[in-house]
């Protein structure tokens, strides 16, 4: 099966049959609205999350020692870096803004471009990217196998002291599979406390309704379950060179086809589109209603629009963080200016 076709099919089962997370499935929507809320994971395997925490806060699997997962996807600030495109190995200009890495198990797949089908795959692209972590997956894993208390609990969570690429990535994915918002305000309204949300809220998502949004913007994560052109109405004018599905299918009609970003949180992730060009709420429904649907809100629709966005924000993630074990004698040293 292509991977255009793997997408397709895996979009077909999430919206149609139903995806589980935390025992609630889209099918067991709340009533009869567009967006569903978002139930607590479950952890079938701790000490899995665990070292995939310690994983994903590790910047050792870095070559210069010091980028982590949670660099560009950092957990204090909504699981993005709020940059318009990243930073990478030794200040590198990312090519494209980094999305959130919150409720990310529930998209169809990951990157802009949907070149990862899986969280795991995805978190293997990143480490040896030469324009992002910068390292190599045989390095990374010299690294982890030079420190006797990683061999140690990768020999109790695998059952194994060799340590592989194939066992750090299903680790991290593990861990950000956890990474779900649950009770936001809307989730609250969805679940029937009516007094959740306020009149203004409310009208924004009618408006958000009614203009056509949810189209795109639906399901747990209002959105990323979908591949969709960046400017229906009118072309989207930009300099970024991305030219989302089209990288990876080669396919014409890919060309400029993005996956729609989810909503959840999105007070916390801005800047907006792949671009980074919008630098605020306000600015992305703007250029959302023109280009996308023709509509040009008036100052108290986006403002209202701007309102029910915001109730979508809901629970962070809350942990101690992890402590790492210390290098050794034989670990790689980091080569932060190479």
């Amino acid at each position: 099966m292509s991977k255009r076709a793997a997408v397709s099919f895996a979009a077909m089962l999430m919206v149609a049959g139903g995806v589980s997370f935390g025992g609630f499935t889209s099918a067991q929507a709340a009533g009869d609205e567009p967006i569903q809320p978002i139930e607590p994971a479950k952890v079938s395997n701790p000490g899995l999350v665990e070292l995939g925490k310690k994983l994903y806060f590790d910047p050792r699997l870095s070559k210069s020692g010091f980028i982590s997962c949670n660099s560009c996807h950092n957990l204090s600030m909504g699981g993005t870096d709020n940059l318009k495109t990243s930073i990478g190995h030794n200040w590198q200009q990312g090519p494209i803004n980094s999305p959130t890495v919150l409720n990310s198990s529930l998209n169809v797949a990951q990157f802009w471009d949907g070149r990862a089908l899986t969280l795991q795959e995805q978190a293997g692209g990143p480490i040896a990217n030469p324009g992002e972590m910068g390292s190599t997956h045989t390095l990374a894993v010299e690294v982890l196998r030079s420190i006797p208390a990683y061999v140690q609990e990768f020999n109790t969570v695998f059952g194994e002291t060799k340590i592989t690429i194939d066992e750090v990535t299903k680790a991290i994915a593990a861990f950000e599979e956890t990474l779900v918002t649950p009770n936001s305000r809307f989730d609250k309204w969805l679940k029937g406390d009516k007094k959740a949300l306020t009149t203004a809220e409310l009208e924004g998502y009618e408006l958000f309704k009614d203009s056509g949004c949810t189209a795109c913007h639906n399901g747990s994560a209002a959105g990323g379950n979908t591949f969709q052109k960046m400017g229906v109405v009118e072309p989207y004018k930009t300099s970024n060179p991305a030219e989302g599905r089209f990288a990876v299918t080669k396919e014409e009609a890919d060309r400029f086809n993005f996956k729609v970003p989810t909503l959840r949180n999105v007070e916390l992730t801005y800047p907006y589109f792949h671009d980074g060009q919008a630098a605020t709420l306000s600015d992305a429904v703007d250029v959302m209603g023109r280009i996308q649907l023709g509509k040009k809100f008036s100052a108290d629709e986006n403002a209202k629009i701007v309102a029910f966005l915001k109730t979508l924000t809901g629970d962070q993630p809350t942990f101690p963080l992890p402590i790492l074990p210390a290098s050794t004698d034989k670990t790689p040293q980091p080569k932060p200016f190479d």
